[in-house]
């Protein structure tokens, strides 16, 4: 399975032609609950052809304040109401102090931050009754880390007990400006855990740093990571092509679709063949 994120800017053209042809749709929930009139049409719309995966912007799993469960109560009447079959979120926070800070900031890499992402986990799973996949994120700065990256994400997975959303394209991302082996990191990972990957593009600023946009084609060295990591898993997983602005043409889309099937189709076929 191959996804695109449903989004506005394409969703009629998406829904009124064959061009663009993914096995499932994405959205993130923040711009759907409520939302009534022309654009909940399109998306019921949607709905009928297509599998929904859910992906949240504003939990902020790793924020001081209290969660939300006013919002996560809305969170669950709309798994329900579009028979969603992933919920994910970012292993990262967007509010302080009540404040939305419309970003999604790093979580610093401590021992206490590992329990206290861990609990708001299992509180969200609990309340949702149903297992959340947490997403890698990119990063420019770690906070006072007592522990790197990778030694962070597989301690919450851990003891959270939650699925990992695997962002190929923020591995490479932040082993770039960070200077590590993403190859490595996918080694050292709880790849057991992976159950969703999200692929997309970055926007390179100068020569030391590189910023993920979600709005550039995927580039090669994002597919070589992408080609590793598949033949790393040991079990087909979706994947999901994210483009959230700077919209090409439908068929560019579909390509880009069919190139990450492409290498699904390879490694499954190859791991098959190793097993048989």
């Amino acid at each position: 399975m191959v996804g695109i994120g449903f989004r506005k800017d394409f969703a009629e053209e998406f829904l009124n032609s064959s061009v663009l042809q993914p096995s499932f749709i994405e959205a993130a929930p923040e711009n759907w609950i409520g939302v009534g009139g022309y654009w909940k049409k399109l998306l019921m719309q949607a709905l009928e052809k297509y599998p929904l995966f859910v992906h949240g912007l504003s939990l902020s799993i790793g924020s001081p304040d209290p969660l939300d469960f006013d919002f996560l109560r809305k969170i669950k009447s709309f798994l329900k109401e579009t028979q969603a079959l992933v919920y994910s979120e970012h292993l990262s926070y967007a509010k302080c102090d009540n404040a939305h800070l419309y970003d999604l900031l790093p979580i610093p890499f401590t021992y206490d931050a590992v329990d206290h992402v861990s609990e708001r986990i299992q509180q969200v799973q609990d309340l949702l009754q149903q297992k959340i996949a947490i997403e890698i994120v990119s990063y420019y700065t770690p906070v006072a880390p007592e522990m790197t990256e990778l030694e962070f994400i597989n301690a919450v997975l851990k003891k959270s007990g939650s699925d990992l959303l695997l962002d190929v394209n923020n591995v490479y991302v932040n082993s770039f400006n960070h200077h590590y082996d993403p190859y490595k990191f996918i080694d050292g990972l709880s790849v057991e855990n992976v159950s969703y990957i999200h692929m997309a593009g970055h926007l390179k600023i100068a020569d030391d740093l590189i910023i993920d946009t979600h709005g550039e084609a995927i580039i090669d060295p994002v597919y070589k990571l992408f080609e590793y990591t598949m033949d790393k898993l040991k079990k087909d997983v979706p994947v999901l092509l994210e483009r959230d602005f700077n919209i090409p043409d439908l068929a560019d889309l579909q390509q880009e679709i069919r190139q990450l099937a492409q290498i699904k189709k390879t490694a499954l076929k190859q791991k098959s063949y190793e097993t048989a």
